[in-house]
């Protein structure tokens, strides 16, 4: 781990980690039949404004900073990372700004963006129907585009991705669960005197809740729905100590909806796979 600096006063690193907004497919179904990349949706509109407003809620609510984002490559995780950065990095705080498009000015220097592969869509039927995938199993972003989503300034290059390459196509439910699991241990590793947000996909959220709030079901993820967690971290002659993850309810688990009886556990997709 590297060593912490400064910027964790109150001795915590803090982690949420966000599904994306709502996607097209699921409001506009003819929308994949003509698609250039059906396994690769937009937001709507109200996917954007979803995500802008749950920006604002977490700037408002939390009493400190985000450092980093970690986005997944899909579209969707790209764009709502886009809205969320904007709320969180607006110069000036307007309540009734709707989406980025209100936001004149941000503040380039508040945070980091990266790109982390390790935080992609589960890549198997469950998550993306079969016929909508690429023929050839290989889902291709180009990162160097996708970064230009980012206001000039708050991309991070110099950062290395935990998977640096997108997972196998047909990954089992199991292995995918343990990527996000182990992506979000690797990034808090790695920058432990920093407040992360990672931006994903329902079952990443689901896992990461159920993983760290133990004995706990996660049955559904709505649109822009995060789990929030902290461990205390301290540093002794340049090594760093870590405590425990515990998951923060205090403000509320909304969008979240779990049981404390441990079932069988389905895949959270709260959605036809698309």
């Amino acid at each position: 781990m590297e060593s912490p600096k400064s910027n964790m006063d109150d001795g915590y690193q803090n982690i949420f980690v966000m599904r994306h907004g709502d996607r097209i497919d699921n409001f506009e179904p003819l929308w994949v039949s003509t698609a250039e990349r059906p396994w690769d949706p937009p937001l709507v509109q109200d996917g954007m404004i979803r995500a802008f407003r749950t920006g604002q809620r977490i700037r408002s609510q939390i009493g400190f900073p985000i450092h980093r984002v970690f986005v997944s490559p899909f579209l969707r995780c790209l764009q709502t990372a886009s809205e969320v950065v904007a709320a969180i990095s607006a110069v000036n705080v307007d309540p009734n700004a709707m989406s980025s498009k209100d936001v004149p000015s941000i503040d380039k220097s508040k945070l980091k963006v990266s790109i982390e592969l390790g935080l992609c869509e589960m890549l198997n039927s469950v998550a993306i129907r079969r016929e909508l995938a690429p023929k050839d199993g290989k889902f291709d972003f180009t990162i160097s585009d996708i970064e230009t989503m980012f206001p000039e300034g708050m991309v991070d290059h110099n950062v290395d991705m935990v998977y640096k390459e997108l997972p196998k196509w047909e990954e089992s439910v199991e292995g995918c669960r343990d990527r996000y699991v182990k992506v979000v241990k690797a990034l808090a590793d790695k920058y432990p005197s920093e407040n992360l947000l990672l931006v994903t996909h329902g079952e990443g959220v689901g896992t990461t809740f159920s993983t760290f709030y133990k004995d706990t079901t996660v049955y559904e993820v709505d649109y822009c729905a995060y789990v929030e967690m902290r461990r205390e971290v301290s540093s002794k002659d340049g090594s760093v100590k870590a405590g425990d993850y515990e998951v923060v309810l205090s403000h509320g688990q909304a969008g979240i909806r779990f049981s404390h009886d441990p079932v069988s556990y389905e895949p959270v997709i709260s959605h036809s796979p698309v």
